[in-house]
């Protein structure tokens, strides 16, 4: 979820309920805010906001159903999520790829860092920042060439 997100909202009261009831279906309940985890948002694909997952045994299925209290309930309880195909061995969120993906979101929220630095603390011009962005590119390039 993201705190931005309006169907996130939407959805926050009956998560929270869901949360509440993981007890008595023998589960854990969490959620997980990709703006403070952007690795993590890599790492699962995160497309669309919210995204739900059911994870049991290192299987991972994404949850596509209704975001009513009861139909949550009823993927676990009645055990719907084995009529769920498990997502693919490569997009696995514990596949190696997945794994670069999340290395991935990390990399842009560094190099973010990096540019709200030079430009707000430092004070230089966003295009000045642009430009050290692609010299450094650049050099990463011929280096790696070489």
């Amino acid at each position: 979820y993201a705190p931005w997100c309006p169907a996130c909202q939407q959805i926050e009261l009956t998560w929270e309920s869901f949360a509440k009831e993981s007890e008595h279906l023998d589960i854990t309940v969490g959620k997980v805010d990709v703006t403070q985890e952007p690795g993590l948002s890599g790492r699962f694909f995160v497309t669309t906001l919210p995204t739900i997952y059911h994870a049991k045994d290192g299987v991972f299925r994404r949850y596509r159903g209704s975001r009513t209290l009861e139909d949550l309930q009823g993927y676990v309880s009645e055990r719907k999520w084995e009529a769920v195909e498990p997502v693919a061995g490569w997009k696995s969120p514990s596949s190696i790829m997945m794994h670069g993906m999340a290395g991935l979101f990390h990399l842009s929220g560094w190099i973010r860092q990096i540019h709200s630095y030079l430009t707000g603390t430092l004070g230089i011009h966003v295009w000045i920042s642009y430009a050290v962005f692609i010299l450094a590119t650049l050099l990463i390039g011929l280096v790696l060439g070489l």
